[in-house]
């Protein structure tokens, strides 16, 4: 109730201001004897092109507002609040002395007061104050290209939390008066949480729950606005050997990022987006608000993994995108697999036995060290509910809480035509693991699934908790049979 009442204060407080505003048109730009240049924006994960001209430019940057319903994940939609329609906003590329005439545009049908605040803009509020407009009106201002490095833009305008974690925000390059050396490969790509009044990948349309902003607890962490974004067909493209450099940056509004691409190093990070790098780094950490610039050369062909190393994010919130490679093998760098048994009775070995603690001064009753519980068959209500239990502990993190899975990475286990035909294949997998392709609902995935050490009573609870939970089935094995599978092995 208390942040209800903060938010609607801080909403009244915007309608106050706005009230007062006297309605004049902007005040025209200042006479330049500069270039007069349109700047073009493009969609991300896109990056405008590398600067190349040596001289100083008007740049005009027109943005629009625009408060639009899409999916945030698969059947799962929300209102987001953009910057040109696109979550992050469109990225602006300028260069070192640059003078900048941004033109921001509410358009008509939107519901809510909106501004921009750019950190690459020298002047109070980042130019807050200049453009905050109610809908169906434009401001404009002019600021001055002053540091080079890639700062982040976003919506200012009370309450601020919220017009962030509804998607009000995105990049703006200041290119060095130098320029930028030139790479095969430019991407963009921005960070943020988003918090929903349902669960993560809870259908329908869902609305922005302040409380759990308020706690910091995201339901989604995601990179460019929707959980899968960046992977299957919208994954980002690259040929082995190309130097690809990232433009990636933490719209926030609470949570950091410790950017990490799986299968790379990043040769250079121009950490908080300035000309200082460090070299061969394998992890970044990136604050709300901030941004790096990170460039590598992937070697082999492949999938790399984005994602934020905080991996409870990347697996269960959604913090995670790919990178296709493609190219010749190089196995000098990177060695095909080969997979062996260990020799029979391998085991690990026993440590030492320690020395025998001296005896107490007094006499007491001993304690018995605590052992864990040994699984014991169970009833059909009491094997759910073990199954249940041992799903969310060894399975959810790669298959997702609803097991849905990853797309192009871990296969689904809820409506899975692979789990429903071939149950006993399934078993073998959890008993065994496997590795190599396999087809799930027509897509192919290609990985190492470890054996998991379970009980024959385990075993059978967790595929049976699958099968009635996801698919909608009954329950398949009984302990008895897991143990003949095992046998058989």
């Amino acid at each position: 109730m208390k942040t209800q009442l903060k938010l609607a204060a801080a909403c009244l407080a915007t309608a106050s201001a706005l009230l007062v505003m006297v309605p004049t048109m902007a005040a025209p730009a200042a006479k330049t004897a500069l270039p007069v240049i349109t700047h073009e924006l493009v969609a991300p994960p896109l990056a405008p092109p590398r600067i190349t001209r040596k001289h100083a430019a008007h740049v005009v940057v027109n943005l629009t507002v625009e408060e639009v319903e899409r999916e945030i994940a698969p059947g799962t939609r929300y209102t987001f609040w953009t910057f040109g329609g696109t979550v992050p906003g469109k990225m602006i590329r300028v260069r070192e002395g640059d003078t900048v005439e941004l033109h921001l545009q509410n358009l008509a049908d939107n519901k809510l007061p909106h501004n921009i605040d750019l950190h690459a803009v020298t002047g109070p509020g980042g130019g807050a104050g200049e453009t905050l407009i109610a809908p169906g009106n434009e401001a404009s201002f002019t600021f001055k290209a002053l540091a080079p490095g890639l700062y982040v833009y976003h919506c200012a305008t009370a309450p601020v939390p919220m017009h962030i974690a509804n998607g009000m925000y995105g990049m703006i390059l200041v290119e060095p008066k130098e320029g930028m050396t030139p790479v095969d490969r430019e991407y963009y790509v921005m960070q943020g949480d988003f918090y929903t009044n349902g669960a993560y990948r809870a259908p329908g349309l869902q609305t922005f729950d302040p409380q759990k902003a308020t706690d910091e607890h995201p339901t989604y962490v995601l990179f460019n606005g929707a959980d899968g974004a960046l992977t299957g067909a919208n994954s980002l493209k690259a040929k082995a050997d190309e130097k690809v450099r990232m433009f990636f940056g933490v719209g926030g509004p609470n949570t950091t990022s410790s950017f990490h691409v799986i299968g790379a190093i990043f040769d250079r990070v121009y950490f908080e987006g300035g000309k200082h790098y460090q070299e061969n780094v394998q992890t970044t950490m990136v604050p709300a608000g901030g941004a790096a610039i990170v460039e590598f050369t992937p070697r082999v062909p492949g999938n790399l993994t984005l994602v934020d190393h905080s991996l409870s994010r990347a697996f269960n919130k959604g913090a995670i995108g790919l990178m296709s490679v493609s190219g010749p093998d190089n196995f000098a760098i990177y060695g095909k697999g080969v997979k062996t048994p260990l020799p029979a009775g391998t085991k690990a070995a026993k440590p030492a036995p320690a020395a025998a603690p001296a005896k107490p001064a007094t006499t007491s009753a001993p304690t018995q060290a605590a052992t864990p519980p040994k699984s014991e068959p169970v009833a059909a209500a009491g094997q759910q509910l073990r199954g249940k239990e041992i799903y969310e502990h060894s399975c959810a993190a790669c298959h997702l809480p609803d097991g849905k899975g990853v797309a192009g990475i871990f296969p689904p286990l809820a409506k899975s035509d692979f789990f429903q035909k071939r149950p006993n294949d399934v078993a073998k997998l959890v008993l065994h693991g496997g590795s190599g392709e396999m087809v799930v609902n027509g897509e192919r995935y290609n990985g190492v699934m470890p054996p998991q050490e379970l009980s024959d009573e385990d075993t059978a609870a967790v595929i049976n908790y699958v099968s009635t939970a996801f698919n909608d089935g009954k329950p398949l094995f009984s302990p008895e049979q897991v143990r003949e599978l095992r046998k058989a092995h």
